[in-house]
Parts: C-alpha cells; structure tokens; sequence
C-alpha cells in the first residue's frame, strides 16, 4: 500500500498586501478620492461582505477594481458597522415601546480603531506600496494610512471573499 504525504509548501498562500486608512469619510466617498489619486476605477461590489450577529444579517460594503492586463484586484472594505439590536430584557416602561441598542461590528476586529482596509490582490510583486501609500496620504481627509503585516492580522479568514 502506498502512502501520500501533503507537504505544506504545496498549498499556495494567497499573496495579498493590505493598507489600512483612518478617515471619517464615507465609504463611496473615499473610492471616489482613491480613484482619483490611483490609476483604478473602484465601484461598488453587489457581493457585500456578510456577517450575522444574534439573528440579524448585516454587512460590510465593499468597492473593487479587477485590473485584467496586469492581474490585481484591489478592494476597500469597510471595517466598522453600526448595528441596532432590540434589547433581550423587555422591560416595562412608560410608553411601552421596544428598546434597542446599537453595537459596532468589525470586519477584522483586532483593529478597531481602523476604518477601511485596503486589500490588493497580486500574483508577482508587482505592487509598489510605499508609492500607494503616500498617494492615499494625499486625501485630505484621510488621518492615517499604513501597511498591515500578515503575522498582525488574527483573523485571516475574514480576508477570504
């Protein structure tokens, strides 16, 4: 009987850099200075990001640019969401109404005080990141922006879509 062993380096890693920016701009908003200062045409994705959190579905937007000729694919992400959940306790009150409070949901939830995630797709590496990042520093309303390490990041799977 023969025996097949699976080495580790024949799984391909997807090759993905990430930027995250801090702005207190929308997220359509922001695609359209990104799409300005970049050589990209972010739009909307209508594949949104799903998440649930206690029975109520939600999600997070997302705007992406597929580059055929030179194989990228770049993605923002928004990485905080306002939820209203009713609250468990029905309490009585005076105008018997149901209460409700709001939760923040995160995309990737190790950083919190992250906005959107820049993520950018590539197969060689072809990407300069330290010229996308200062050309996203040019935004006017775009606070920080830095590069984010693969070991950093706790909750790979989110990044997979």
């Amino acid at each position: 009987m023969a025996i097949h062993k699976l080495a580790l380096d024949d799984f391909e890693e997807a090759d993905y850099q990430l930027i995250a920016l801090h702005t207190t701009l929308e997220d359509y908003r922001l695609a359209y200075f990104i799409n300005q200062k970049l050589p990209i045409l972010l739009h909307r994705n209508k594949n949104e990001i799903q998440t649930t959190f206690e029975q109520q579905k939600t999600a997070f937007s997302r705007f992406s640019f597929e580059d055929k000729e030179k194989d990228i694919w770049w993605d923002l992400i928004e990485n905080k969401k306002e939820l209203a959940v009713p609250q468990k306790n029905k309490v009585q009150n005076l105008f018997n109404e149901n209460q409700e409070f709001t939760t923040t949901l995160y995309f990737l939830p190790e950083f919190k005080k992250v906005d959107f995630f820049f993520k950018i797709e590539s197969e060689e590496q072809q990407i300069d990141l330290s010229a996308i990042t200062s050309q996203l520093k040019n935004i006017d309303t775009v606070t920080t922006v830095y590069h984010v390490t693969k070991n950093q990041i706790k909750s790979k799977n989110n990044l997979i879509f």
